[in-house]
C-alpha cells in the first residue's frame, strides 16, 4: 500500500518510548492447574480476531491472586494483541476494550502496548486489521508446519504515521463501523437465544401442556396458538410427553444431502464453508470462504441447510446456511423433509441434547467422529404437524432476520476493508469515506 505518509516501524517506536512490545507470560507462569471456575478471564489465541477480541469466545479465568503475580500481563484499554502461533491465528490482532481491561494476556499472544499521545490505538489496530498487514505477519511468520511470530518479527512491521489528528479521525470511524458489526452480531446472538429458549419451551420443557395441565393459560402465545397443545401428559419410553404426539428417529424428519462438489468444476468465488468458518455453539454463519484452491471434494449445500460439524462434536459447530455454497466433508448437511419441519429440525440439531448424544456415540480417540446413522437414529418427541407448522413461522421468521444482519454485517465488513487501505495511505479522504458509508445505508 503506497501512502503520502511517512512509515515508522514497530521497533523505532519501541527505541523511542512510544511503544513496548512484550510476549505473554511463559508456560512456566501459567499453568492448566492455575485455570478456575470464577475469576480474572485470559486473553488466548483463539481469544484474538481481526481487529477485535472475539465476542463469544470461551477464555479461560485464573484468580486475583495469579493474576497479581501476572501483573505485568495485565491489559490496558488500547493494547493491541498479537496471536503469536497457530495456522489458522497467525497474522490477527485485536484491540483491548473497555470490557476486557484489567484481563491477562495470554501465552499465546503478544502484547502491544503504545503511548497514546504518540500513536493513536485505534488508528493503528485499524492498519493491523488490513490485508497487508496481516499478510505481511503471516508471510515473516517461521515455521512451516507451525507458523510462529516473536517480538523481533513484530518490530521490523513499518506503519504509515500521518498527523495525529487524521490518525484520531481515522481510528474512530473504523472504530464506529466496527461497533455497528458487533452490534448486529449481538443482535444475532439475542435472537438465536430466543430461538432456542422457545423451542426447549415448547419441545424439552412442554411448559405450554403443563400450563394447561394446571389450569393456566400458556404464556407468550395467543389463543389459537395455545389450543394446538393438549392439556394432558402420557407415559412414553422418554418419560412423560404431551398426550397425543410421539418418539421418533430424527431421520424421520430430515434427510443427509451428499451431493457432490468436485474441485475443478467449481466457480472460484464459490462460498466455501470448513469447521475454522463455523463458530461454537451459534447457528450464525458469519463466515466463509471461497472454493478458489480447494483441493479435495466437497459437499454442495443450500440455503436454510443444517451444516452439523462431524468431526469433534464436542465443537458444538452447527449452523444455518445463509446462501447457497460448499462445505467440508467433516461436516453433515441436513435437509428437512418438508418445509414446516424446517424449524423443528434446526432447533434439534443446534440443541445441547443431541450435541452430547453425538459426542458420546462419536469414533476414534484422537479425531472423534460422529456419522449421520447415528445422528438420524436420534430419539426426539414429535408433535402434530400443527405444531411444528407454528413453531417452523416463528423459528423461520427469527433465523430471517439473522441471516439478513449477516448479510449487513457482511457489507459493512467488505466497506471496510475496501475504504481502509485508502484511509491509511491518504488516499482517500474521511469525508468521502463517510459519504460511502452513508450511500451504502441509504
Amino acid at each position: 500500500m503506497a501512502s503520502e505518509y511517512p512509515q515508522v516501524s514497530i521497533g523505532d517506536l519501541v527505541d523511542r518510548g512510544h511503544a513496548r512490545l512484550q510476549t505473554g507470560p511463559f508456560g512456566s507462569q501459567l499453568h492448566k492447574h492455575d485455570y478456575t471456575v470464577e475469576g480474572i478471564p485470559v486473553i488466548p489465541t483463539e481469544g484474538i480476531g481481526r481487529g477485535r477480541i472475539v465476542a463469544d469466545a470461551a477464555l479461560p479465568l485464573i484468580s486475583e491472586t495469579k493474576a497479581g503475580e501476572l501483573s505485568r500481563h495485565r491489559l490496558m484499554l488500547g493494547d493491541i494483541l498479537f496471536a503469536r502461533r497457530g495456522i489458522q491465528a497467525t497474522g490477527l490482532s485485536a484491540i483491548v476494550d473497555q470490557g476486557h481491561v484489567g484481563s491477562i494476556c495470554g501465552t499465546g499472544a503478544l502484547l502491544l502496548r503504545v503511548d497514546p499521545a504518540a500513536v493513536d490505538p485505534k488508528f493503528l489496530a485499524a492498519y493491523l486489521s488490513t490485508a497487508e498487514a496481516f499478510d505481511w505477519l503471516r508471510s515473516n511468520a517461521v515455521g512451516a508446519v507451525m507458523p510462529n511470530l516473536n517480538t523481533s518479527i513484530i518490530s521490523r512491521l513499518r506503519v504509515p504515521m500521518p498527523p495525529m489528528g487524521v490518525q484520531a479521525a481515522v481510528g474512530q470511524f473504523i472504530a464506529c463501523l466496527d461497533d455497528r458489526i458487533d452490534l448486529l452480531r449481538q443482535i444475532n446472538a439475542t435472537l438465536e437465544a430466543i430461538a432456542k429458549a422457545l423451542f426447549k419451551s415448547w419441545f424439552v420443557d412442554f411448559e405450554p401442556v403443563r400450563a394447561k395441565a394446571e389450569g393456566r393459560e400458556p404464556e407468550g402465545m395467543d389463543a389459537a396458538t395455545a389450543a394446538l397443545f393438549p392439556s394432558e401428559f402420557e407415559e412414553s419410553e422418554l418419560g412423560l410427553i404431551p398426550r397425543g404426539w410421539h418418539r421418533g428417529p430424527l431421520g424421520d424428519l430430515c434427510r443427509n444431502i451428499r451431493q457432490q462438489a468436485k474441485p475443478d468444476s467449481l466457480d472460484p468465488t464459490t462460498p466455501y464453508i470448513g469447521l475454522e468458518h463455523m463458530p461454537r455453539g451459534s447457528i450464525a454463519l458469519t463466515e466463509a470462504g471461497s472454493a478458489s484452491g480447494l483441493a479435495s471434494g466437497k459437499f454442495w449445500y443450500a440455503k436454510n441447510d443444517v451444516l452439523f460439524g462431524k468431526l469433534r462434536p464436542y465443537f458444538h459447530k452447527v449452523g444455518v446456511a445463509s446462501h447457497t455454497g460448499v462445505c467440508s466433508t467433516d461436516i453433515l448437511v441436513v435437509r428437512a423433509n418438508e418445509p414446516d419441519w424446517f424449524g423443528f429440525t434446526a432447533m434439534q440439531l443446534s440443541s445441547d441434547g443431541i450435541i452430547a448424544y453425538a459426542t458420546r456415540l462419536s469414533n476414534g480417540a484422537k479425531m472423534p467422529r460422529s456419522s449421520w446413522s447415528d445422528i438420524a437414529a436420534y430419539k426426539v418427541v414429535i408433535p402434530p404437524e400443527t405444531v411444528a407448522r407454528s413453531f417452523d413461522g416463528l423459528v423461520r421468521a427469527i433465523i430471517e432476520r439473522i441471516h439478513a444482519n449477516i448479510d449487513r454485517a457482511t457489507n459493512l465488513a467488505c466497506l471496510r476493508d475496501t475504504l481502509l487501505p485508502r484511509l491509511i495511505s491518504g488516499k482517500l479522504r474521511l469525508s468521502e469515506a463517510e459519504r460511502s458509508i452513508e450511500d451504502a445505508a441509504a
